[in-house]
């Protein structure tokens, strides 16, 4: 009866009320137990398979970080690991956070926690690959899962599949959550209208990705350390204002994500739902996207790279992620939704889910400084982000027009990533977030069985990388001594260029 009043009256309010109950429907179906299950599966498969390879080589992935060097075809360890970070960092750590405690309480970061530790595995399993199966195109290095698809399991059609779910995921729909966090937050901080910072946005974003990935890497690996460095920092100062604190508040994120803790009682389901979903949203382990980026680095091993972005998963989840839930949690700058409507908690009436809860959080001790503070964060840390989305569409774009015979598709693709970006500045953010998490949830699923598939490269490769440094060497890499076939740019030079 609703549906048709308000067909009547407001036909407009009528198709958009339909069209986001659709993509409701769609996302509840894509992010359905089966795939929360899948995620934690995976990840503990591979923490077993590599031996926990999150502890015993945590020192090494610190030392290869800061090893290497760029080259004319691919870029440095650390340029891989920022513009990988790029993309984890992003308006995940920030308003993601603050949706996971509003629809999963305080329960759900001890889910995402658990993710980011089992999920750094799979990020080694899934960046190595993306370093295993890399070839050279236009001078310069590609790689990732569509790669890896069709050279590893021979399926032409499943890379085809995974190469057009991302591009539609990180040209059409991901980028609008970013951009949308970004406007709110600048509209809150400095009442700047929407539909300004979107014209900005598309103007600063097209002068950088005309430039390419060496343009966007460049950015990243000074924008990256800058915006991670700082965030954690004010978190820091916050935290030591409120030390005597730290152990009731990790005391009720332990209470609540098991269920034990009475104002939460009853949401255990929803807080690992959340505490994945976001987990997943936010550090990007399996979901595909930082293969891209690995695949790019210039390393003499595939697994130098893989122990790298596992790292990186630590740093964007453990780190930020855990910051942003103290200053939350630490202020009560937090409602939480009743999974049958109405609220849990609601200390801030009226307060739409996102970025506005850590702005209140931030302003609970510094009132000038809040609003902005979160505004200029969330603007370096979505907009770098919408970076890594493009070069991950145009790689994959690369690997749709392999002779390269479509040089207009990239204007187009350009044009594509530059409207959603602008669409999300003007859109709510329910609708944003659905549709971004649609995106996750279709590169997720693909990309997931992909690497279960494929285990045995990558962890061959693990196995020959710890034999080569237990007998004090560099390790290279000669994939065919592993029986690692169609590994043809390994083949020709086993890292040597």
């Amino acid at each position: 009866m609703r549906i048709c009043i308000l067909a009547a009256d407001h036909p407009t309010s009528a198709k958009r009320q339909i069209m986001e109950q659709i993509l409701e429907a769609l996302n509840n179906i894509i992010w359905s137990d089966a795939l929360v299950f899948l995620c934690l599966a995976t990840g503990i498969y591979f923490s077993i398979a590599t031996r926990f390879l999150q502890l015993t080589n945590l020192r090494s992935m610190v030392k290869l970080l800061l090893g290497g060097s760029a080259s004319k075809k691919g870029v440095s360890s650390f340029q891989a690991f920022a513009l990988a970070l790029s993309g984890r960092i992003g308006t995940g750590n920030i308003a993601g956070v603050a949706t996971a405690i509003a629809m999963g309480g305080p329960g759900s970061i001890f889910w995402m926690w658990l993710i980011a530790f089992l999920g750094s595995a799979s990020a080694f399993i899934e960046a190595t690959l993306g370093q295993i199966y890399k070839e050279v195109k236009d001078g310069q290095y590609r790689g990732g899962p569509a790669f890896y698809i069709e050279k590893g399991l021979g399926v032409r059609w499943y890379g085809i599949a995974f190469a057009v779910a991302t591009i539609l995921s990180t040209a059409v729909f991901l980028p609008s959550v970013q951009s949308n966090s970004i406007a709110l937050s600048t509209d809150n901080a400095f009442s700047i209208p929407v539909h300004y910072t979107g014209i900005g946005l598309v103007v600063l974003l097209g002068l950088i990705i005309i430039g390419g990935v060496k343009r966007i890497a460049k950015v990243a690996q000074v924008v990256v350390p800058f915006m991670a460095g700082g965030y954690v920092l004010l978190a820091i100062v916050i935290i030591g204002m409120n030390i005597g604190e730290v152990p009731a508040v990790f005391g009720l994120i332990i209470r609540s994500a098991f269920d034990f803790e009475p104002a939460f009682g009853g949401m255990i389901g929803m807080a690992i739902a959340w505490g994945v979903k976001r987990g997943i949203y936010s550090n990007e382990a399996g979901q595909g996207t930082a293969p891209h980026a690995a695949a790019a680095a210039e390393v003499s091993h595939p697994a130098k790279q893989g122990l790298v972005q596992a790292f990186s998963v630590y740093v964007d989840t453990l780190f930020v992620c855990t910051a942003t839930a103290l200053m939350i949690l630490f202020t009560g700058s937090f409602n939480v939704h009743h999974p049958e409507g109405g609220f849990v908690v609601q200390h801030l009436p009226g307060t739409e889910i996102g970025p506005v809860y850590t702005q209140q959080a931030i302003a609970h001790h510094f009132p000038l400084l809040g609003a902005s503070a979160v505004a200029i964060a969330l603007l370096f840390f979505a907009f770098t982000t919408i970076l890594a989305y493009y070069y991950m569409a145009e790689t994959n774009l690369s690997y749709l027009d392999r002779k390269g015979r479509h040089k207009w598709a990239v204007w187009i693709l350009r044009i594509l990533i530059l409207g959603a970006t602008f669409y999300g500045t003007i859109r709510t953010a329910e609708v944003a977030w659905t549709l971004g998490d649609i995106g996750v949830g279709l590169m997720a699923w693909l990309n997931l069985i992909a690497i279960l598939l494929l285990r045995k490269p990558a962890l061959r490769a693990l196995r020959d990388y710890r034999k080569q440094k237990k007998e004090g060497k560099n390790p290279e890499f000669h994939p065919r001594l592993h029986g690692i076939k169609r590994a043809h740019f390994w083949e020709k030079t086993g890292g040597k260029e």
